[in-house]
């Protein structure tokens, strides 16, 4: 038997969201995507019970793109969906799983598959945090309820799993009944979260208030540093003139396209255009990028804590030198900065790495960003039916062509593999660089490049996901050439 034939039974067990038997109203899908926002947002502030308050968050770097929050339901984020589309599409990429992702059924067999490697990632994310001491159990309780700190061990794992499912679940839900995607959703709301509260928290942080504004009402009655960096960086100047230049480039990036003439077979005078953005596969494989990284460092993080150093140590969540190092991402200037380095060295009582080898991490994570970058935008172009032969099937199936060309789906598909593959290529190198940019010079709020970088996208996406959700209520035959029927 094929991996399909054996697999496939399995697939069609695993528990699912109902999808919509028509069209699902406008209203009726924002009411779903508020809803789902408002769980999400709860849930992020139910707390895990039994957990000690010595315990460590090991992606507290790693939340602005992973969404959740450290030490509640919501633990593991997106990883484990993140995680599991990762290591699939690798496999799928290298032919070590043979599926054709343009047959229909192949590529249903792919979202199943999907879903049960998201459930193994949910366990295998939660195990080194529980086991590995990150997530500590709570002897007070464990004496309280008269149990054994084993047992608080597997409640705390058994929470995390279920909160992993839960995600999963509800990201299954707004892509079916909502707009956009859950895992968008839930980026958006962690960011906007720590945008906001960059901009007014008054709680005091090494001498500062963590709130922009706070902070500049703090400096103005004690006086500004002195050096032009420590301006910048200390104020916050540097990261509020970042996280609006991403802001700006990531909506002008958005409009930038290429626009196929359309017309109707059928329907004289009948045109439109169909657009290849160049920022075609979104910003979301950056995502994928991101995730890699962190999953490689929750690796290195866990063996330096069993004593092998062989990849680098860590103190804590830093990387102190080893391949880890290098593999490190950049999140804000005090990752870069040579002054700023050795600051946040000396605070965890370790010597700062060589400018040289601060330059190579750099170089590193441009590299990994850009290439990257390149690689996970075509995967995910062929994964999410969005490669030329979709895309000409879809104007073919709602009965448009393209001018001078023959009436069939092989004509069309011809002209989109002159512009899809490369625009997709550019663009995923352009977001590539772009991020690395975001991150070198940080964003309010300590949100980071990456995930500022995807907020923005994904809000953009939303926003002309609902322009064009409104124009098929108005216009019903539209939904046949969006696939909506």
């Amino acid at each position: 038997m094929s991996f399909k034939e054996d697999i496939e039974p399995i697939l069609t067990r695993l528990p699912a969201v109902a999808s919509p038997e028509g069209h699902v109203h406008l209203k009726k899908k924002l009411t779903w995507t508020a809803g789902i926002l408002v769980l999400y947002f709860a849930l992020s502030n139910v707390p895990l019970f039994g957990m000690s308050s010595e315990s460590v968050d090991m992606f507290a770097m790693y939340r602005a793109f992973f969404a959740g929050q450290g030490g509640s339901l919501m633990l593991l984020g997106i990883g484990p969906i993140v995680t599991g589309s990762i290591i699939l599409q690798l496999l799928v990429g290298a032919d070590v799983i043979h599926l054709d992702l343009s047959d229909p059924h192949d590529q249903a067999i792919f979202q199943g598959a999907q879903k049960l490697l998201v459930f193994v990632m949910i366990i295998f994310e939660a195990l080194p945090q529980v086991m590995g001491g990150y997530i500590k159990p709570s002897a007070e309780i464990a004496n309280m309820l008269g149990v054994d700190i084993s047992t608080i061990v597997l409640l705390l794992f058994i929470q995390i799993c279920i909160g992993g499912a839960l995600v999963l679940f509800m990201d299954e839900v707004v892509s079916k009944w909502g707009i956009g995607s859950g895992v968008g959703l839930f980026i958006v709301a962690g960011v906007s979260q720590s945008i906001i509260t960059g901009m007014f928290n008054w709680k005091m942080d090494a001498g500062l208030p963590i709130g922009l504004i706070p902070r500049w009402v703090y400096l103005a009655g004690v006086g500004l540093p002195t050096g032009m960096t420590n301006i910048l960086v200390t104020t916050g100047i540097l990261a509020l003139i970042s996280t609006v230049a991403i802001f700006l480039i990531v909506v002008f990036v958005e409009s930038t396209r290429i626009e196929i003439p359309l017309a109707h077979s059928a329907v004289r005078g009948a045109r439109g255009r169909f657009p290849v953005k160049l920022i075609y596969a979104s910003v979301l494989p950056m995502i994928l990028v991101r995730a890699l990284q962190a999953n490689v460092q929750m690796i290195g993080i866990i063996l330096s804590n069993k004593g092998i150093t062989v990849l680098g140590g860590f103190s804590g969540t830093t990387p102190l030198g080893g391949v880890m190092y290098y593999l490190a991402p950049l999140h804000s200037p005090h990752d870069w900065i040579p002054m700023l380095v050795s600051n946040h060295y000396a605070s965890v009582g370790h010597a700062a790495p060589a400018v040289w080898q601060i330059g190579l991490r750099v170089f590193c994570d441009a590299a990994m960003l850009i290439i990257g970058g390149m690689i996970f935008a075509l995967f995910w172009i062929e994964t999410t039916g969005m490669n030329a032969k979709h895309v000409a099937a879809n104007i073919h199936q709602s009965g448009m062509q393209i001018p001078g060309f023959r009436r069939n789906p092989q004509s069309i598909e011809r002209v989109m593999e002159r512009y899809i593959p490369k625009v997709t290529i550019i663009g995923g190198a352009f977001i590539g660089l772009l991020t690395l940019v975001a991150s070198l010079m940080g964003t309010v709020g300590g949100a980071g490049g990456t995930g500022l970088l995807l907020t923005v996208s994904i809000v953009y996406r939303l926003y002309e996901d609902l322009a064009s959700e409104q124009m098929m209520e108005m216009h019903p035959m539209m939904r046949a050439f969006f696939g909506r029927e």
